[in-house]
């Protein structure tokens, strides 16, 4: 039988970037050369065989991944996704962007990722329940409550999550609640956590516009906001935009996208989404995801995948001001590129960090057998993120002061402050034996 080689989303090697950020940084500041062989390398991966008995009787097998980047501050955290492009470099750097975004927003975690590649949208729900129980078996030995703590990410949800969490407690012989993130509410999840990554992006979103990290532009409110991506994270970001004052002018997701300068109504749409499963067809014009980067707009809010703004399309982008709530959208090339066009990035270890956050607060409610209302959950969430938020600018305008003839960006001030706590706790703790 004929191979069909599919085009995938991957342009460029995710881990050779996040191992280019991590080394750009290093360079430019000085960071010890042995400390810097530790970070670009992961602790642990597990590739595992996943045979998963399919509705007609045949049975598939799929390629699954665990990766631990770092556990220098406290057991891993990471989410699992299930997609056709995903592959075992790809789960690296999502992982070592994991240790980032948990140093930087002052988690006791390290990073890991998971991942199974497959075409979750072709697949029964029957399918993805053997398919996932049967990657938690495998990997049940590499996650636990004080080990890994696995999360849902793109194409996983809560239903997903207790799957994962049953499986290990079968395992295991008692339920452990803590095992995994992103649980239904009866079942030990947290409020707030289906929409923490989305709430996230806006309370950092907002607090950079007050510090004045774009010039002419100090508030969500009439900004005119496009958002590519319309999964999780990305519906519930511009309905959130939408609610706190913002115009959503367009959105895509896989199938394509709409754009309306006047506005669209966001739950509707989504609606509109649920019932026909794209965003095509609702009002408005027609567009590409790749036509969706070009748009102008105040804000735009990349909530897709990774490798989309390029070194071959950045010079397209016309936003005054990007937010990451997906993971490495842009490549370092474009990064570069639009910091010389006087495009600010609020980026990804920073922008989408809330939902790493929240998972954070379900596992200490799982710990203490407590669950806590969602106003305390928001507002705990807002002060982390405002406060990694402020963090980050200061460091920024702290080495602009230094040396004004080489100011940096906010992602490498993110970096900065993250890969320097993470060596910080390296060094304390030492190299054992």
């Amino acid at each position: 039988m004929a191979t069909v080689k599919r085009e995938t989303h991957l342009k460029e090697n995710p881990y050779d970037v996040a191992r280019a950020q991590l080394h750009r940084v290093a360079d430019a500041f000085g960071i010890d050369e042995s400390l810097v062989h530790v970070l670009e390398r992961c602790k642990k991966g597990v590739v595992v065989s996943i045979p998963t008995r399919m509705d007609d009787g045949r049975i598939e097998v799929f390629e699954g991944y665990r990766v631990q980047h770092n556990v220098t501050r406290g057991p891993s955290k990471g989410g699992i996704r299930y997609h056709p492009d995903v592959t075992l470099d790809e789960v690296r750097a999502l992982a070592m962007w994991m240790t980032w975004k948990c140093a930087l927003t002052g988690l006791p975690f390290g990073g890991a990722k998971g991942g199974i590649a497959c075409d979750p949208k072709s697949m029964s729900k029957a399918e993805l329940e053997r398919m996932t129980r049967r990657y938690a078996s495998e990997i049940v030995n590499e996650i636990g409550p004080e080990i890994d703590i696995p999360a849902p990410d793109v194409n996983t949800n809560g239903e997903t999550m207790a799957w994962l969490f049953d499986t290990y407690s079968m395992n295991k012989g008692h339920p452990v609640l803590g095992v995994v993130t992103g649980k239904p509410l009866d079942i030990g999840g947290s409020h707030g956590r289906n929409e923490a990554t989305a709430r996230g992006c806006l309370f950092a979103c907002q607090r950079a516009l007050l510090r004045g990290t774009v010039p002419g532009l100090e508030t969500v409110q009439g900004a005119h906001v496009a958002v590519q991506g319309f999964g999780n994270a990305g519906s519930i970001a511009a309905q959130l935009f939408q609610e706190a004052g913002a115009r959503i002018v367009a959105v895509s997701d896989s199938g394509g996208g709409i754009h309306l300068e006047k506005g669209l109504d966001v739950p509707t749409l989504i609606a509109h989404k649920a019932k026909t499963g794209a965003v095509a067809g609702f009002a408005g014009r027609a567009i590409s995801n790749p036509e969706l980067l070009t748009l102008e707009c105040d804000i735009l809010v990349p909530a897709a995948l990774e490798n989309q703004i390029r070194q071959d399309n950045v010079a397209t982008v016309r936003a005054r001001f990007i937010c990451e709530a997906a993971n490495g959208p842009i490549t370092p090339a474009a990064d570069h590129i639009l910091f010389e066009r006087g495009i600010p990035v609020l980026p990804d270890i920073l922008a989408n960090s809330g939902g790493v956050c929240v998972s954070y607060f379900e596992w200490v409610q799982n710990n203490e057998n407590e669950q806590w209302d969602v106003e305390g959950v928001n507002s705990k969430l807002r002060t982390k993120m405002e406060r990694a938020t402020d963090t980050v600018i200061n460091k920024q305008a702290e080495m602009g002061a230094k040396s004004k003839a080489s100011a940096i960006d906010l992602r490498t001030a993110a970096l900065l402050v993250a890969i320097e706590r993470v060596a910080h706790v390296a060094v304390e703790r030492g190299i054992w034996p």
